[in-house]
């Protein structure tokens, strides 16, 4: 590993063999969303989906910042975070996605609302920004349990433009709740330019007129993502309130499977992937071609054996599918 690597890890006490486990999670998140594209293609699963296929520095880095205290609410575009997540399971998610059984929510929640409350995660939401006002009565709740806990929101660009943010970060912020509301700018709200749609440089500048602290990184830089989220956690547990973060990122493929992508050039798409998240902190580490390609072949097999867990998992019994549903 690069001396400067290593000098940049300790300062953040990060250790050697923590930093290679975030490059393991970056590289499996591509690999099942990778796989989850090629299922889609063959007929294997039905519905839609919204790949994050080039911010996986954005998910793991958060990540990195919290731990089993900590709550997560979910985006639509989220097999990322929720694979980032601690105590995550591929199997578990692959049978969700394949909508198994033996998936997080039993085969009922699919690509969109993959959740698994037993680690805090509260789940992914099929809303645009469904998960802002559900922040505010996590960090409530948080703050009355008088707990050291925080609750992290993940929405994008397109959510940083509802209703529902602007009601919810000023509450957060009166209130002074432990919330980090992180926003991936990933540059289209389906077909939406962001600069089309903000009349502002960044997301974050909006943090301003909530009188809290406002952060944009590079979301292609893990370090910059995990610095950006450890100062908002600590600001978060000594009861200074929310954070909002902007990760500025870029989704490689569209918005979800039916978009045919006539908003961007492949130029634009092109330029982007040069700045992939994977191949510049494996850079960072140090790393040949031949141990990135190394671990990336062990990140796809470690997929394929979720796929084989999933397909020899049973399928949900009709017999129980009002369970869970209420009237």
């Amino acid at each position: 590993m690069q001396p400067v690597a290593v000098d940049e890890l300790q300062k953040r006490g990060i250790s050697t063999e923590y930093a290679l486990e975030l490059l393991t999670k970056m590289m499996q998140i591509r690999a099942f969303e990778e796989k989850a594209e090629e299922l889609f293609a063959l007929g294997r699963v039905h519905g839609t989906m919204h790949l994050s296929i080039g911010q996986e520095a954005s998910a793991v880095g958060l990540s990195s910042a919290l731990d089993s205290r900590d709550y997560l609410l979910n985006t639509h575009r989220g097999h990322g975070h929720c694979l980032a997540w601690y105590g995550s399971s591929p199997d578990l998610m692959m049978a969700e996605f394949m909508g198994k059984e033996a998936g997080y929510c039993r085969g009922r929640g699919g690509s969109m609302h993959i959740a698994n409350v037993d680690t805090n995660n509260l789940g992914a939401n099929g809303i645009v920004g469904g998960g802002l006002p559900i922040s505010v009565g996590v960090g409530l709740t948080i703050k009355l349990r008088k707990t050291d806990q925080v609750a992290v929101a993940v929405f994008g660009d397109g959510g940083a433009n509802t209703g529902a943010f602007h009601e919810s970060v000023n509450m957060a912020s009166i209130w002074k709740l432990p919330v980090i509301y992180f926003c991936e700018n990933n540059q289209y709200a389906m077909s939406m330019a962001f600069q089309r749609a903000f009349n502002i440089e960044h997301i974050s500048d909006r943090a301003v007129g909530y009188g809290i602290k406002g952060i944009t990184v590079d979301g292609n830089d893990l370090l910059q993502v995990h610095d950006a989220a450890v100062e908002a956690v600590a600001r978060a547990r000594a009861g200074e309130g929310p954070t909002l973060i902007e990760s500025v990122t870029y989704r490689w493929k569209g918005h979800s499977k039916s978009d045919k992508q006539a908003y961007r050039t492949r130029d634009e798409v092109k330029e982007w992937q040069e700045k992939d998240p994977i191949r510049r902190f494996s850079a960072f580490l140090g790393m040949s071609d031949a141990e990135r390609d190394d671990m990336q072949a062990k990140a796809r097999q470690r997929i394929e054996e979720a796929v084989t867990f999933s397909e020899n998992s049973p399928e949900p019994d009709v017999a129980h599918i009002m369970e869970g549903v209420y009237a």
